[in-house]
């Protein structure tokens, strides 16, 4: 067999492997999550600028209180024991298949993995605040209402631009990025800016981690978006971070299979908050953050709506959508759960062909 050969083999065996492997694990996991109850105990009754959320509460209440958390658990703890595991089975075989199975390699997945795990560990500790109903938010000074419990926003979006200023730092002087790629233009230098640059893409990003909200939504939608960069890697010749990215979709269908209605848990912010960080990372090291918006357009539309929504009501006094984000939206307006979901997944497959096809223009 040809190298082209073996190495598609590798990313295939690695995806299927990942997703047989959390699939396993997850029966153990949510029979934790119920035994302990690790879900909210209260539904939030309050938007991020104070105003009443009716149309959340009619459709959420109960999936919201009797549905555990902390299912991005699934994800980046199967992606980072499949890591380390390939890694120590290279070292000590000399089996050609086990070492070529390893996928962990300095110039490639090390710094996503990092932006994994780091981003869910702060993930994790916002869920398990968030069941506990620790640091609730308030936003209104004449009446303290109860929003949710967890980390604040701006805490949270501290967190996650301190992960990204750390991956930009890593970047610009030890890898020496300094440019953009422009699709069919070539480069375009923006020389330490380029630090400043990774630390908004990922806050950016982050933000589109509000399409979790119906059950299968995001898991249908991250799982297109890392398969669309494992091909993008793969056509650069980027085969461990290819393979990083197909080990990450494997698991995340994994967690799909379980999160379809009825969800048996949710994502919760210890995946997506380690999904987005490592996609951003992924984006960086395969030069095509342009097309990011494009590939993961659902994340950009669904961050797009919160924003309008928001900026409507403060100066116009007036709503742009009935809720939001946009997925609340088309249930506002009567559509059925699956209706949106799988409308949305068709969306997010076609954006991300055309996204791939700009960026191998390029």
């Amino acid at each position: 067999m040809d190298d082209i050969t073996i190495n598609v083999i590798k990313i295939f065996v690695l995806g299927a492997v990942s997703f047989i492997l959390a699939f396993l694990f997850t029966p153990v996991l949510t029979a934790f999550l119920y035994k302990n109850k690790l879900w909210r105990k209260e539904v939030r009754t309050k938007s991020i600028d104070g105003k009443e959320v009716p149309i959340f509460q009619k459709f959420h209440t109960e999936g919201e209180t009797n549905t555990p958390r902390f299912g991005g658990l699934l994800i980046w703890i199967t992606v980072s024991f499949l890591a380390f595991l390939f890694f120590i089975l290279s070292q000590i075989s000399d089996i050609f298949w086990i070492k070529k199975l390893n996928f962990l390699s300095r110039s490639q997945t090390w710094l996503p993995l990092f932006a994994l795990v780091s981003a869910s560990l702060v993930g994790l500790i916002d869920d398990i605040l968030q069941v506990l109903g620790k640091f609730s938010h308030y936003f209104l000074k004449d009446k303290k209402q109860y929003i949710a419990g967890g980390l604040k926003l701006r805490y949270r979006l501290i967190l996650v631009a301190l992960i990204g200023a750390i991956g930009g730092w890593w970047f610009y002087y030890k890898l020496g990025h300094s440019t953009i790629h422009i699709p069919s233009n070539g480069d375009f230098l923006i020389g330490a800016w380029y630090l400043l640059f990774f630390i908004i893409v990922m806050m950016a990003t982050y933000s589109g981690g509000v399409i979790d909200g119906l059950d299968g939504l995001s898991g249908g939608i991250f799982a297109v978006i890392f398969e669309a960069f494992a091909a993008i890697a793969l056509f650069q010749g980027q085969v461990d971070l290819a393979a990083f990215c197909s080990v990450i979709t494997g698991a995340i269908l994994a967690f799909l299979w379980f999160n379809i209605p009825p969800a048996r848990f949710y994502m919760g912010e210890t995946g997506v908050m380690g999904l987005c960080c490592a996609l951003t990372v992924v984006a960086f090291l395969t030069d095509s953050v342009l097309v990011l918006p494009i590939i993961g357009f659902l994340l950009a539309l669904e961050s797009a709506s919160v924003i309008i929504q928001l900026l409507s009501k403060k100066f116009f006094k007036r709503k742009v959508f009935l809720a939001s984000p946009i997925h609340h939206h088309f249930e506002a307006k009567g559509w059925p759960h699956y209706k949106i979901t799988m409308r949305f997944w068709v969306v997010g497959i076609v954006m991300a062909i055309i996204g791939v096809a700009i960026r191998l223009l390029g």
